[in-house]
């Protein structure tokens, strides 16, 4: 055997164990990459609506992450990986913690809402049943676009009484705000006061 061939087996040889070594990280870099995906998308559907920064800051370290294994930087993935997946994991917790926060600060601002806009909603509705008896309506008063505005108020507020009934507090103080603002268009409709609330 001549010293070429021999330096041909060789590099044979150290290609093979470097293919080799390259297929072995590949499975688990491909498995780290899958755990990783798995807990985003668990915690995605909180984490976008609480911790919307926090999500895109691990999907960007993913999506640096996903591009190192299409370069074969198995080596870079698997180092990568451990860190990231703690990331992802923590992503559910921090969007529970910061849901119970905003719920118990809607569960304040709905007993407010709650005293507050069934006042209001009458005084208007009171206004209107007036206005619809009147033969003449004072100049500048829109009276369909407030009966429209009340209508849609008292159906808001059923579905922010059932929606607090069914302890779902962010729809219940959703809605309640959109029935205070719906009395509040129908009152600018008719040019009427508002009482303070």
């Amino acid at each position: 055997m001549t010293i070429r061939k021999l330096h041909a087996l060789g590099f044979l040889a150290t290609l093979t164990l470097l293919l080799g070594a390259c297929s072995n990280q590949m499975e688990p870099a491909q498995q780290a990459i899958a755990g990783i995906d798995s807990a985003v998308a668990s915690a995605s559907p909180d984490a976008s609506k609480y911790i919307p920064d926090e999500l895109a800051a691990v999907q960007a370290k993913l999506t640096d992450l996903k591009a190192a294994f299409d370069k074969k930087d198995y080596v870079g993935v698997l180092a990568g990986a451990p860190a990231l997946l703690t990331e992802a994991q923590n992503l559910l917790g921090d969007a529970a913690l910061k849901k119970d926060a905003v719920v118990k600060a809607m569960s304040g601002e709905w007993t407010g809402l709650a005293a507050s806009v069934p006042a209001l909603v009458a005084a208007v509705g009171k206004r209107v049943a007036v206005l619809e008896k009147s033969k003449h309506l004072p100049a500048g008063v829109d009276l369909a676009a407030a009966k429209t505005n009340m209508a849609d108020a008292t159906a808001l507020w059923s579905k922010a009484q059932a929606a607090f009934a069914a302890n779902n507090v962010e729809e219940a103080v959703t809605s309640a705000r959109s029935v205070k603002a719906k009395a509040e268009a129908a009152a600018a409709a008719i040019k009427f006061s508002l009482p303070k609330t």
